[in-house]
């Protein structure tokens, strides 16, 4: 699976008392000025090229750096593969063929297969967000326990093409995530054991094996 660009999810939100979606925006930089490093399990089903797959993964980001390491469980086809993403380029170990695929960023998203939305960037919103239209589709749950369903679609992108993220309120966290284009649910995921400032180091993330083979398609 050579085009997958893995998801990497962190909307980390500071809202007390959100009312749009740009009230929630509006907090999001001072929500991420203490987060050093953070650490999630990304888990459900996405349609790949072989078919609806079962997803399960771990990433690791340091946001400040655009940095973000994605090991992968599931699908089979992927187990103990391993994406290192920055701000300029994607990094892809391979474990069958023991190969580093490592493309240019805005190539690897282009054929990501999976829309528009760049990945990459979700550990950082601010950043990720300025060249999204966002919306504010709903609120649920009461006051301390709320949930927000936001939906964002690129700026001059296909309108067929959107992400919808689910907020809670109870530690300003994102717990879902759906990529959909044309009506047709492309990945369903749900976020757990979500941990922030735990010392993941940016060398620790890059690490991948010395005696791979680099290839540069």
């Amino acid at each position: 699976m050579h085009k997958t660009l893995p998801f990497l999810l962190a909307l980390t939100l500071g809202a007390a008392s959100a009312q749009s979606a740009q009230d929630i925006l509006n907090r999001v930089d001072s929500a991420q000025k203490n987060v050093k490093d953070l650490s999630f399990r990304l888990s459900g089903s996405a349609s790949m090229d072989s078919g609806k797959q079962t997803i399960d993964l771990t990433v690791k980001a340091i946001p400040a750096q655009s940095l973000a390491r994605i090991q992968f469980a599931a699908p089979d086809a992927l187990a103990d593969n391993v994406v290192v993403a920055d701000r300029k380029e994607v990094r892809q170990y391979l474990f069958l063929t023991n190969q580093i695929t490592v493309m240019p960023l805005d190539k690897a998203t282009t054929q990501s297969g999976l829309g528009t939305f760049d990945f990459t960037k979700l550990s950082n919103p601010a950043t990720l967000l300025a060249g999204y239209d966002v919306k504010l589709l709903g609120t649920s749950g009461r006051a301390g326990q709320r949930t927000f369903q936001l939906e964002a679609q690129a700026k001059g992108g296909s309108s067929k093409d959107s992400t919808r993220v689910w907020i809670t309120e109870a530690g300003w966290r994102p717990t879902r995530v759906q990529l959909l284009s044309s009506g047709k649910t492309l990945a369903d995921l749900t976020l757990s054991n979500y941990k922030t400032n735990s010392g993941l180091s940016a060398a620790s993330l890059r690490q991948l094996p010395k005696s791979a083979q680099i290839v540069r398609p």
